[in-house]
């Protein structure tokens, strides 16, 4: 890889020996790809401890088991859900980073391809367990169950319209939604950032949360305990009133079933803030190179071009396609056209 410029100190001059070789042209690409690649690949490996479900769930009754320990009963829809979703997102998660190596994608170009599909097929095959785990996830609020709904809608369709245009050779597109899902994909990270904190925030704000006493006495692990904390629960020992509530107190120094209170009490709004800032994020990188798109976009027009395509330049699913903008003229600067090595 030639620098564009001249290294402006030795640093920058270290910097590119490890960014160069992997296909990188830019540094602040790479930048960026080691912090949201590696923050993707450290969360992934962090939770495949959580595929051995049963024994992540009987660690006597720490934070650090699973939230939903109380619904995964043997055979239920939200054990078959978790597993199904960490069995396939957690490696997506990981084959994903490798399609974001730029050498991968021009050196290894079968492979760049196979990984692909299998990345996608293991993605439709978690968001339809992740909706299996909508209606108990962590309190299973309408907000959280919507939220859960948007995302997975965003990442599915995302995926969908980034495999539509790399079929039709658009290349520029395919890059853009592929950011975009995956982007989307990796709020659940900044997710669980915004909860901690914002759990901790209001632990000292007094709220109460709604809990079956079932799930409190399956947090708390003695019936001593959970009548002396909420005596109310009396009904659901003696009469077997399974729907029988109490209200806990949500607060992050407390036993755990406060603190699954307060996470759950949290979990919508620390749901939609994340989609939120994750949606926007990504399409101000977009909007902040449009050289590589455009750069792209004629790559994508001369391989249209080779492959007898219609409309060569705007075979796929372009602006200037579907909507009012001004017809895109491809760039007759050679370089442009045949340079695919330059680039993100």
């Amino acid at each position: 890889m030639a620098p564009t410029t001249r290294p402006a100190n030795p640093f920058v001059t270290l910097a590119r020996k490890v960014y160069h070789p992997i296909g990188f042209a830019k540094g602040y690409n790479f930048v960026l790809f080691f912090i949201l690649a590696g923050a993707m690949t450290g969360f992934a490996l962090a939770r495949l401890q959580f595929l051995a479900l049963d024994r992540s769930c009987d660690r006597d009754r720490t934070s650090d088991m699973p939230l939903g320990c109380y619904y995964y009963t043997p055979g239920s829809v939200d054990k078959i859900g978790i597993l199904l979703h960490l069995g396939t997102i957690l490696p997506a998660s990981l084959l994903a980073c490798l399609q974001f190596i730029p050498v991968i994608r021009r050196s290894f170009v079968l492979f760049h391809r196979i990984n692909g599909y299998l990345v996608i097929i293991l993605s439709l095959v978690s968001t339809a367990g992740a909706i299996m785990l909508a209606r108990h996830s962590v309190g299973g609020r309408i907000e959280v169950q919507v939220g859960v709904g948007v995302l997975s809608i965003a990442f599915v369709v995302s995926l969908a319209l980034a495999w539509y245009n790399i079929k039709h050779l658009q290349i520029e597109q395919h890059r853009a939604w592929m950011l975009r899902a995956w982007v989307y994909a990796g709020s659940i990270i900044t997710m669980r950032i915004i909860l901690i904190s914002s759990a901790m925030i209001t632990s000292s704000h007094g709220y109460l949360v709604p809990m079956p006493c079932a799930e409190v006495f399956n947090l708390t692990g003695s019936v001593e305990r959970t009548l002396r904390e909420h005596p109310a629960c009396e009904d659901y020992f003696s009469r077997g009133d399974t729907d029988k509530t109490v209200l806990v107190s949500a607060t992050m120094d407390g036993n755990l079933s406060n603190v699954i209170a307060a996470l759950s009490m949290n979990f919508g709004g620390a749901v939609w803030l994340a989609i939120i800032l994750h949606a926007v994020g990504v399409e101000i990188y977009l909007y902040l190179t449009p050289a590589e798109a455009n750069r792209l976009r004629n790559v994508s027009y001369q391989r249209q071009l080779e492959a007898g395509m219609e409309n060569p330049g705007r075979a796929g699913l372009t602006v200037d396609k579907l909507g009012d903008s001004a017809l895109w003229e491809p760039q007759t600067n050679h370089t442009i056209l045949n340079d695919t090595k330059a680039g993100n």
